[in-house]
């Protein structure tokens, strides 16, 4: 088992793609067990992705890309715009704001970045905010699409945990507007301090009619996610079909409602999702290898006993566990985390009578933050390579952000309640 590990690490370091890195490990722990035959290692990548529960990642990534070319985005930004109006740093909570409604349309956190970036990026220059700051808030803002549903991370974390994605789903709108609450008030503080943005004296606070008005364009993205957590909670469909009818709606709403999706930005969705697909598809299969020979060594149960023998505080075992995480998320991908963690931390949360949904948020969220942590952050790479910036200047301005949300999740940590509210409710 130590050359499993070692040979993950030593390939990690030496920046091989992940998914052959985990590929290579798992295949190295069958090359040296001879109690194993090598036709196992075949249908563990095979059987990996096996599950019909799975259709729902392309179809999400389909439906997110279609919607993203349909003028939602454009809508959005607009009812944004007029929340923010008389706020400090204004133009910064509408990149706060835009995160939340597109939460429910993206359903990926470094999509919604560099969408972000590409839109707010110059307007934010030109209000004076520094770039570092800019790539900052555009990271941790996006953050907010790992809970809000459809979050690939939620479905990817049901998936291999077999937990019901309608729960996750239910379970993350509160922690997501929570986030959003505890960014703007990081938002409003910083932009006080350093003097960015402050409303105009002319500016006026904005009219029901003015509310109604944009609602009226953008009211159908923000019922999309409604739809879903309703649709799925009442048997009306599975959490793959809701991939499907998310698909339909994408394409119904961009042809007749806004009028934007055409042929040309139709397929390029599908190539979008596609290659999307192609890459996530990839790491499932190969960590399938991985996850066997973790189990074949009795990994999760040597965890499992090393944790408990810690602490038997709930709250204290999570927050050790969300650390972990944490580490782990600045050195390799947040699908990959899911994928391997998972089926070593939930026995853990089953012993100590943690609700696997609850931890399930909390975890997305940590585990979605390394896509906003150096060395390995994809997000950061992605916003800080499109807006030229630094990653010095990245770090430094981000810092009161991630402090924050780090804030939240320990309030969730402490007040599952919270997090429970819906789930709760509905179930």
């Amino acid at each position: 088992m130590w050359l499993l590990l070692t040979l993950f690490i030593i390939l990690l370091v030496i920046g091989m793609p992940v998914a052959f890195v985990i590929g290579i490990a798992g295949g190295g722990y069958f090359l040296i067990n001879n109690e194993i035959p090598w036709t196992v290692l075949v249908q563990r990548v095979v059987s990996q992705t096996q599950s019909f529960s799975f259709l729902a990642v392309p179809f999400f990534l389909f439906a997110g890309n279609l919607m993203n070319e349909t003028g939602i985005t454009k809508h959005l930004l607009s009812l944004a715009r007029l929340i923010t109006r008389r706020m400090y740093g204004g133009t910064a909570q509408v990149n706060v704001i835009l995160s939340t409604l597109m939460g429910g349309v993206s359903g990926s956190a470094c999509a919604d970045a560099g969408m972000e970036i590409r839109i707010l990026g110059p307007e934010m220059d030109s209000r004076g905010y520094p770039k570092g700051y800019t790539c900052g808030l555009t990271c941790l803002t996006s953050l907010i699409t790992a809970t809000i549903p459809p979050s690939l991370g939620l479905i990817l974390y049901g998936f291999v945990g077999e937990v019901s994605i309608g729960q996750l789903f239910a379970a993350g709108i509160v922690p997501g507007f929570l986030m959003c609450l505890v960014l703007m008030v990081t938002v409003t503080i910083t932009s006080r301090r350093h003097g960015y943005d402050a409303p105009r004296p002319d500016s006026k606070r904005f009219t029901f009619k003015e509310l109604m008005d944009n609602l009226k364009t953008s009211v159908w993205a923000l019922l999309f996610p409604i739809i879903l957590i309703i649709g799925i909670r009442f048997g009306f469909f599975t959490p793959s079909e809701a991939g499907a009818f998310a698909v339909v709606y994408a394409i119904v709403i961009g042809t007749f409602v806004y009028k934007e999706l055409t042929i040309e930005s139709f397929i390029r969705s599908l190539k979008n999702a596609v290659i999307d697909t192609g890459a996530i598809i990839f790491i499932i299969a190969l960590s399938g290898i991985f996850s066997y020979a973790l189990t074949y060594g009795n990994i999760p149960k040597i965890m499992s006993a090393f944790l408990i023998g810690i602490t038997d505080s709930p709250q204290l075992m999570v927050l050790l566990m969300l650390g972990f995480l944490f580490l782990t998320g600045m050195l390799v991908d947040s699908n990959v985390n899911i994928l391997l963690l998972t089926p070593i931390f939930l026995p853990v949360v089953t012993e100590l009578e943690i609700n696997p949904v609850h931890f399930g948020i909390c975890m997305m969220t940590i585990v979605t933050m390394g896509c906003m942590t150096p060395p390995v952050g994809t997000a950061i790479y992605v916003v800080c390579g499109i807006h030229k910036t630094s990653i010095q200047d990245y770090v430094k301005y981000s810092l009161p952000f991630f402090i924050s949300v780090l804030l939240e999740v320990v309030v969730l940590v402490f007040f599952p309640q919270i997090t429970m509210f819906i789930p709760n409710l509905l179930y």
